[in-house]
């Protein structure tokens, strides 16, 4: 017969179970929450039609990217400033991006004339992407001005010989991500360095918006 003193531990045990339970399963329930929440991500505008090449000379126009989520930005292969940065950072994306994710990562240059196709396909070796997920496009000035300036509000203005610190500080440009849905809208703006950006919040904002537009029709 078990005494009193042992139901009583026993008693305390269970207590301490299910006490131990109730506070993961709310952890659980918090984190879940976090993670459906939605981010405000209204419309910003269409991204017109354009024809640009990638890093395989390969001609890409939006027809390629209907249908999908992509994350895009402006960088230049022989950059001294934060390009290297910027393209650390899509990596990372690239990695955190589920298997089954159909979105695509676009870096457009803005030095078109010096990042040929080459050039463009030694610097994505660089950053060992994966060509199938995340491309490199250049082509004529002014189509990727279209895309980069006109569609995704990007930056680009290249720098007067006397303002250049380098022979290769050629612009001064947008430090951004965007993220355009599958109809080719425009649906938000992230930061990705400054001294108050914290870059990990920023990519965990840039994934669940991805996952977000990637339910969405």
């Amino acid at each position: 017969m078990q005494q009193p003193a042992s139901r009583f531990g026993w008693s305390i045990l269970f207590g301490v179970l299910a006490l131990v339970c109730l506070l993961t399963l709310a952890v659980i329930l918090v984190q879940l929450k976090k993670q459906i929440t939605p981010i405000d991500l209204p419309p910003i505008g269409l991204v017109a039609a354009f024809s640009l090449t990638n890093e395989n000379n390969q001609a890409v126009s939006l027809a390629n990217l209907q249908g999908r989520v992509w994350v895009a930005d402006i960088i230049f292969t022989r950059c001294p400033g934060p390009c290297l940065r910027m393209s650390k950072q899509m990596k990372e994306l690239q990695t955190a991006l589920p298997a089954a994710s159909k979105a695509k990562l676009v870096s457009l240059t803005t030095d078109a004339e010096f990042d040929t196709p080459p050039v463009l396909q030694k610097y994505a070796e660089r950053f060992e992407a994966d060509t199938n997920r995340w491309m490199f496009l250049t082509g004529d000035k002014r189509a990727v001005a279209n895309l980069a300036i006109d569609s995704l509000k990007l930056t680009a203005v290249a720098k007067k010989p006397e303002e250049r610190t380098t022979p290769e500080d050629l612009f001064v440009h947008s430090t951004i991500f965007v993220i355009v849905d599958k109809k080719a809208q425009l649906r938000g703006v992230f930061q990705t360095g400054g001294d108050d950006v914290d870059w990990s919040k920023s990519k965990a904002t840039i994934l669940a918006a991805v996952r977000q537009l990637e339910r969405e029709p």
